[in-house]
């Protein structure tokens, strides 16, 4: 089991660990709703130093970036940040990831914990032109600080201006007095806030710093639990549950990141599964009747047919209701659409809805 720089940070605050991608991992402080509630009114601090970052170099940089990912990186520009992913030969995708532009030939990927080492390797097996590639996974913590006060609770830490920058940038600069960290303007929690990456050696020192800055705001540790029930409110997919190596980006509602305007991995497939339609998509549900739907229960017709499975669920703090992500056959994905999960061999009410449940 890996640690974080934090982890011993963590135990001292009397978090619950728990094993989590192969690190010891905060699940919750003080309780999943009044860490979500912190984050969604205030202020919360989750430690995500686990998640992997590849620095990509030289000239041929965003040639491999254009061969690997599904969104079109040529639209960056430096200090610009961009979702993707990296879809498989099999019509699945290898991982969802953020790529950031540091210039014309550096950018930085961020991807999934779990996936670090198979994504290296996959982006390494295209890598024909010379890229030099730099794993700098296990020196970088990263901090998510997330919540509408995140940018008062930061500013005295740095000269950048955080209220003005815009959702999906980054800048480089100094924060909390110590130099080159990024400060990237991103998040899994539809709450605003910011992503900071920095070196190992500073966490500790900037996580105390960060708390004392953001006390008079509120601030408080946040643990996964809550990340979870933050991203599904927005219908945020969560690798492993939503997306996988068998599901399409297409199903699962990621074509707006799956660009035909160039040539990338099995982009051929995937344009011919576009021409033809899909027969089954990604859709946000809400119940209807008392249950809580979970990952893998069945999804079910009026006369109980299987028409597909949840990917996420939970009960949402915010709108005391349960919701929750699936796959079904493609003429039960309209909005209003009436399905039922099987909860225990019953059939419970649910209807599709449009995400984000939280608005």
């Amino acid at each position: 089991m890996k640690n974080t720089a934090l982890t011993q940070v963590h135990t001292q605050l009397g978090a619950k660990m728990v094993p989590f991608a192969g690190y010891n991992m905060p699940v919750q402080y003080t309780g999943v709703n009044a860490e979500h509630e912190t984050v969604r009114k205030g202020v919360g601090v989750f430690d995500v130093s686990h998640m992997g970052e590849f620095i990509l170099k030289g000239e041929n940089a965003l040639a491999l970036i254009q061969k690997v990912t599904s969104n079109d990186a040529s639209k960056l520009y430096d200090g610009k940040v961009q979702y993707s992913c990296l879809p498989n030969q099999d019509g699945g995708i290898v991982d969802d990831l953020l790529v950031y532009r540091i210039d014309e030939k550096t950018y930085m990927l961020v991807v999934n914990a779990s996936n670090i080492e198979k994504d290296w390797n996959w982006i390494s097996k295209f890598n024909t032109d010379g890229v030099e590639m730099k794993d700098i996974s296990d020196r970088t913590s990263l901090l998510a600080i997330q919540g509408p006060k995140a940018a008062d609770a930061l500013q005295s830490l740095t000269d950048i201006d955080l209220a003005s920058m815009e959702y999906y940038t980054f800048k480089k600069g100094t924060f909390a007095g110590i130099n080159n960290v990024v400060v990237s303007a991103t998040g899994y929690t539809g709450a605003g806030g910011f992503e900071i990456y920095f070196d190992n050696e500073h966490a500790e020192f900037i996580w105390d710093e960060v708390f004392k800055a953001g006390e008079p705001f509120g601030i408080k540790p946040i643990g996964l639990a809550a990340r979870d029930t933050l991203r599904l409110e927005m219908g945020f997919c969560l690798y492993g549950n939503d997306i996988d190596d068998t599901t399409s980006p297409l199903e699962a509602g990621l074509g707006w990141v799956t660009k035909f305007s160039k040539e990338f991995t099995n982009s051929e497939a995937l344009q011919a599964q576009k021409a033809a339609g899909v027969s089954q998509k990604l859709v946000g549900f809400e119940m209807i009747d008392r249950g809580i739907p979970r990952h893998d229960y069945a999804i079910v017709d009026a006369d109980g047919n299987n028409i597909g499975r949840v990917t996420s669920g939970t009960q949402s703090p915010s709108l005391q209701k349960a919701i929750g992500l699936g796959y079904v056959k493609n003429e039960f994905a309209k909005e209003g659409s009436e399905i039922f999960i099987l909860i225990r061999d019953n059939k419970i009410k649910a209807k599709v809805v449009k995400p984000p449940f939280y608005k």
